[in-house]
């Protein structure tokens, strides 16, 4: 399955791009001393009850908030020191699959500033509702 919006399959795509905050996160001892900053991405396949030819009604408890994504990959980010970008990034998708709308999550974090003559290292991971 695609994230791109698929009207025939009922699905629309949420997207954060560029959330940029400080994390405790790494292995190496320079990580564990300060936060660094991350740049977190996520797509979120979402039910979308008005596909294939309908608009739904205009009001917010019938979408995914985005806002909600945002402040729940900020307060993933701000529960302690993590080890891995992977764990980081599976924490946030498994944050977002709490919505029952969402049933699959694509979460990128990148450490931009890891290596000066490289533009960003991290991951993308998939997660999807059971």
């Amino acid at each position: 399955m695609s994230f791109a919006p698929n009207a025939e399959a009922g699905l629309r795509l949420v997207f954060l791009r560029g959330l940029e905050m400080q994390a405790r996160l790494g292995v190496h001892p320079h990580e564990k001393a300060a936060p660094q900053r991350v740049v977190v991405h996520v797509e979120l396949a979402v039910e979308d009850e008005s596909a294939p030819d309908r608009i739904g009604e205009d009001d917010l408890r019938r979408v995914v908030d985005y806002g909600r994504v945002v402040r729940a990959a900020r307060a993933t980010a701000a529960e302690g020191h993590t080890l891995l970008v992977e764990t980081l990034a599976e924490r946030i998708a498994l944050a977002a699959l709490q919505d029952p709308r969402v049933r699959r999550a694509r979460v990128t974090v990148e450490k931009p500033d890891a290596y000066a003559d490289v533009a960003a290292v991290g991951v993308t991971i998939e997660r999807r509702r059971p």
